[in-house]
């Protein structure tokens, strides 16, 4: 979803838009409902591993489906990644097919399917927790420790998709960031038998930028927390510029960054899912942060993954 996330969303109160919106927020409760009730749902032949989240966008499902499908690579087991196709989101798939096999569909289930003619042995969904066609056998939840639930509403009064009872239909939850109590309790209110697993991102090649002047720009769904990696690696960022999530970059707007670092003499420093979104004549104008995500008590999860595999 291409846009600028509003700044009440993250709010810990409810604010007046939040008030202003409940009338929409609850039009489109109502089709959920339906949504939910109505829709056929497919078990499928193979284990379905489902990578999503109830917060809208930049909770990190993306480098979760990665290290799942390492984890799964590592088992000796023939893995690819299941999308629903977005024109919007080709970053995240090329980003996907530069690791693995991606088969995407404007159904979800039809990808499966062809996964599945492919010989493929367990699919990852990445997003999709809310597709209801589709039956899963594990769904892993992604939260982020600093946004965490935002407000607690629902879109758009909010940035829920759903509420937290949600996390009933979930096995896991997988949190990037700091141990948090606070969050623990309301996430295991919900669910007693749901297991929560913390992140955190390893900045692969940060050496590369170390002692340099940087610009850095992001169009994710939330870039603070880029920057502040940035900043916890204690790197000189002279100007941080955002974009809407999944924004397409065009000439003019790639043109008009590299002459503000080439007067700065700095660098242009972005993440790899917006680099992947730069047309190709400007790469090398333009370098990306190398990132990994190191999950924590990571045999217990590869346990708990073997139970279905």
């Amino acid at each position: 979803m291409n846009f600028f996330k509003p700044n009440f969303w993250d709010k810990n109160k409810i604010s007046f838009f939040s008030i202003l919106l409940i009338p929409i927020t609850f039009f489109f409760k109502l089709i959920f409902y339906f949504k939910k009730y109505f829709t056929k749902s497919h078990k499928c032949s193979i284990p379905i591993i489902c990578i999503g989240n109830i917060y809208l966008g930049g909770t990190g499902k993306t480098p979760i489906s990665i290290e799942i499908y390492s984890i799964l690579k590592k088992l000796n087991i023939k893995a690819a990644f299941i999308r629903k196709t977005y024109t919007s989101y080709q970053d995240e798939l090329r980003l996907q097919k530069s690791i693995g096999p991606v088969y995407d569909d404007k159904k979800r289930i039809n990808a499966i399917k062809s996964a599945i003619e492919n010989k493929i042995q367990v699919a990852v969904l990445d997003d999709g927790f809310q597709d209801f066609s589709i039956k899963k056998d594990f769904s892993i939840i992604c939260f982020t420790e600093k946004q965490w639930i935002g407000n607690g509403q629902l879109i758009p009064s909010g940035p829920l998709r759903e509420n937290l009872s949600a996390l009933s239909r979930a096995n896991c939850v997988i949190i990037n960031g700091e141990k948090n109590i606070h969050i623990e309790e309301k996430i295991l209110n919900k669910n007693n038998r749901i297991k929560i697993f913390y992140s955190k991102y390893d900045a692969d090649n940060i050496n590369l930028f170390i002692n340099k002047k940087i610009i850095a720009f992001a169009g994710i769904g939330n870039p603070e927390n880029f920057f502040d990696m940035l900043h916890a690696n204690n790197l000189n960022i002279i100007n941080k510029i955002k974009f809407p999530d999944h924004h397409e970059y065009d000439e003019k707007e790639l043109e008009n960054l590299i002459s503000e670092s080439e007067k700065s003499n700095s660098i242009l420093l972005t993440t790899e899912k917006d680099y992947f979104r730069v047309k190709e004549k400007y790469k090398k104008n333009i370098s990306f942060l190398k990132i990994s995500v190191k999950i924590e008590n990571k045999e217990k999860l590869i346990g708990e993954i073997k139970k279905i595999i």
